[in-house]
């Protein structure tokens, strides 16, 4: 199996993985490492790719229900790993448990305090981004903002990204900085960064260790899955832990 892992500075106590599309044994158009239950695929191929991916990592994951929200579910001594809830953000304190987050063009965003103690794992589409998911998962922290470090996982890349009017202004009403992610096209369409989108509102609550952002889900085919591209595929996830 192929993956990635946070580029920030070594962090003691944090393991990290990105998985991409190979590895896996689902059949097309879900080839290969598909960990998404909810596309379409053979579930017992979607399984045998998650336990595959839990034989990199020391206990098995965390999923949630992906619903493009601000929830933020926390995961602590109570969390009853047998009952998928309902969110698009994870954050622990807890030792050896990691915390998954599916994406297919969606940007996944890792976190960790600068000593390890506290991890976070973002599902960050458009649609969370402007409602406050990362407002909400930052605040979920003990450390200061500036003591944080984000990775900005594999995501549409800023020319491939095809938003309207109506998602600019969303973003760009109450904050004026949003206007740089922003680039006109001559379709009445803009091209959405959403890179830049999340940097700029990781900044605005003082993270500023920043890492990541150089992959592009729609045109590395041979990488990542890509809805945008494909329509009916599967889902990569973004993996982070407490040592």
């Amino acid at each position: 199996m192929s993956g990635l892992s946070a580029t920030w500075q070594p962090i003691q106590g944090v393991g990290t993985l990105s998985t991409t599309r190979d590895g896996g044994v689902s059949k097309p158009p879900f080839d290969s490492l598909n960990l998404g239950l909810h596309v379409g695929d053979n579930s017992q191929d979607v399984l045998t790719n998650r336990a595959h991916v839990n034989s990199y990592i020391p206990n098995p994951a965390v999923w949630l229900n992906q619903v493009h929200s601000a929830d933020v579910i926390l995961v602590d001594e109570a969390f009853d790993a047998n009952h998928i809830l309902t969110g698009d953000a994870l954050y622990t304190q807890l030792r050896n448990q990691p915390l998954a987050i599916m994406t297919a063009d969606c940007l996944p965003i890792l976190l960790t305090s600068s000593d390890g103690q506290e991890v976070a794992a973002i599902h960050a589409g458009w649609r969370g981004l402007v409602q406050g998911i990362i407002n909400n998962t930052v605040s979920c922290f003990k450390h200061e903002p500036a003591n944080l470090h984000a990775w900005l996982g594999p995501a549409i890349g800023a020319n491939q990204f095809q938003v309207g009017q109506e998602v600019v202004e969303l973003f760009t009403a109450n904050n004026p900085l949003m206007h740089s992610a922003f680039k006109a096209q001559n379709n009445e369409k803009y091209l959405a960064d959403i890179y830049l989108i999340a940097t700029i509102l990781l900044n605005q609550q003082g993270v500023i260790n920043i890492s990541g952002g150089e992959y592009c889900t729609v045109s590395q085919a041979n990488l990542f899955f890509s809805y945008r591209r494909d329509g009916q595929t599967g889902r990569m996830a973004s993996l982070i832990w407490r040592k």
